[in-house]
C-alpha cells in the first residue's frame, strides 16, 4: 500500500450488533467485520460435528442472473452445463478467465419459475464478489438481467442435528429436499431461499433471508437446544476438514481446476463440447495430467503448518502449503498443499519446514474427514 493510500473501513454485518451481544470476537475478513468465535474455536468446532452450529456468512455475494438466454450465457463463463440444471437443483461451479485460471468458485441453482422465465441464483465469495459482478456484467449479454441482493443475509446451519431441528422449526421444510436441492419457503413473514449445502462437510442448509428480518430467523434457531452459534475460526477448520478449498488461499487466478482437484465442476458435456473460458488448455490438463496437484498432508506431532510452508522431499523443494491447521476431530494437523505430481501419491512421505524444523508428513486422501452430506435414496 503507498503512502498515499489509506485502508478502506471494514463494512458490517446485518447481525453484527447482534454478534458483539452474544459475546463475539470481531476481526476483519473479506471487508467485512466477522465473528471469529464465541465461547471458542475448538467447542465451536466439536459443537457442529456433534449437534447443529449456525454461521453467519452474509459476506457471501448473492446475484440473480434472469433473462431469456441466461443459460447459454452463462455456459459462456461457467464449465456446467446450465442448460442441462433442473430447476431447484444446486451446482458447485467455478468462474474461470480466458486461460483456466479461477477467478471464483460458486454456487449456482435454477431458481426457473412456472412462467419458465430463466432464474438463476449465484452465491460467490465476499472478498471478490466485486470483481466477479463487474466480470459478470462485461462479459453477459445487456439483455441479461444481473441483480445484486445487497438486502438479504445469508445464515448457514451445520451439523448432524441441523435437518432435525430445521424440520422442527419450519414443518415440511425438509421432506423430499436432498443435498444440492434449493427450494423457496415462506416462514411467517420471512421469505427465504434455502438450500442444502454447505462448506464444513456436515448435512446442513444455506438460508438466504432479508437484512432486516435476519436477526428475527437467528434468534428463533438458536431457541432450539441443539443450535449454537459459530464463528469463522470453527468454520475454516471444519472446511480443512473436510478438504474444501479456499478462495484466495487454495485457489486463485494461478490456479486451474486439474491442478485443484476440482475436475468434477467440469461437467461432461463441457468436457466434450467444450466452449467455456480456458477449456482448449483445461480438457488438455484432464487428458495428460497436471504438474503440480492439490494434495491432503497428515502430519506428525502437534506443531501445524500453515500457508506458505515449503513442502520437501529429501533437499528439494516439491511444493507449498496453502491451508493448514490442527483438525480437531483427528487430534493431529493437516495441511492441503500444492506438491508436484511426482510426489502426489497416497502415502508419499515428504517433510513441512515449520520455524526452520523439518517436520514429517504423509500424503493422504481428502477428504481428511468423511462428508456426511444427505443424498437422497441413500443407505
Amino acid at each position: 500500500m503507498s503512502e498515499d493510500e489509506t485502508p478502506q473501513p471494514l463494512e458490517k454485518l446485518p447481525l453484527d450488533a447482534w454478534h458483539r451481544a452474544n459475546g463475539a470476537r470481531m476481526v476483519g475478513f473479506a471487508g467485512y467485520e466477522m465473528p471469529i468465535q464465541y465461547e471458542g474455536i475448538l467447542a465451536e468446532h466439536e459443537w457442529t460435528r456433534t449437534h447443529a452450529g449456525l454461521f453467519d456468512v452474509s459476506h457471501m455475494g448473492q446475484l440473480m442472473v434472469t433473462g431469456t438466454g441466461a443459460n447459454e450465457a452463462l455456459e459462456t463463463l461457467l464449465p456446467t452445463a446450465v442448460s442441462a440444471l433442473k430447476p431447484g437443483k444446486v451446482r458447485y461451479s467455478l468462474l474461470l478467465d480466458e486461460n483456466g485460471g479461477i477467478l471464483d468458485d460458486l454456487m449456482i441453482t435454477n431458481f426457473t419459475g412456472e412462467d419458465g422465465e430463466p432464474a438463476y441464483y449465484l452465491v460467490v465469495n465476499g472478498a471478490t464478489k466485486w470483481d466477479d459482478i463487474g466480470h459478470l456484467r462485461e462479459h453477459l449479454p445487456d439483455e441479461i438481467g444481473l441483480n445484486h441482493m445487497e438486502d438479504r443475509a445469508l445464515l448457514a446451519l451445520q451439523g448432524p442435528d441441523a435437518a432435525a431441528t430445521l424440520e422442527r422449526v419450519m414443518r415440511g421444510i425438509t421432506e423430499d429436499f436432498g443435498f444440492m436441492e434449493a427450494r423457496r419457503w415462506e416462514f411467517g413473514e420471512l421469505d427465504l431461499i434455502v438450500t442444502r449445502s454447505g462448506y464444513t462437510g456436515e448435512d446442513g442448509f444455506e438460508i438466504s433471508v432479508a437484512a432486516d428480518q435476519a436477526e428475527q430467523l437467528a434468534g428463533r434457531l438458536l431457541a432450539e437446544l441443539e443450535i449454537k452459534p459459530v464463528g469463522l475460526g470453527a468454520r475454516d477448520s471444519l472446511r480443512l476438514e473436510a478438504g474444501l478449498p479456499l478462495y484466495g488461499h487454495d485457489l486463485s487466478e494461478e490456479t486451474d481446476p486439474v491442478s485443484a482437484g476440482l475436475e468434477f465442476a467440469i461437467s461432461k458435456a463441457r468436457r466434450k463440447d467444450g466452449g467455456f473460458p480456458g477449456a482448449e488448455r483445461i480438457l488438455k490438463l484432464i487428458d495428460e495430467g497436471a504438474p503440480p496437484r492439490r494434495v491432503g498432508l497428515a502430519l506428525e506431532g502437534r506443531m501445524a503448518a500453515r500457508e506458505g510452508a515449503e513442502v520437501y522431499s529429501a533437499d528439494t523443494k516439491v511444493g507449498t502449503v496453502t491451508s493448514g491447521g490442527f483438525a480437531p476431530t483427528l487430534g493431529h494437523p493437516i495441511a492441503m498443499a500444492y506438491v508436484d505430481a511426482a510426489h502426489s501419491s497416497e502415502g508419499t512421505n515428504l517433510e513441512l519446514e515449520v520455524r526452520g524444523k523439518r517436520l514429517p508428513a504423509t500424503v493422504v486422501p481428502m477428504p481428511f474427514v468423511p462428508h456426511r452430506y444427505f443424498r437422497k435414496g441413500a443407505a
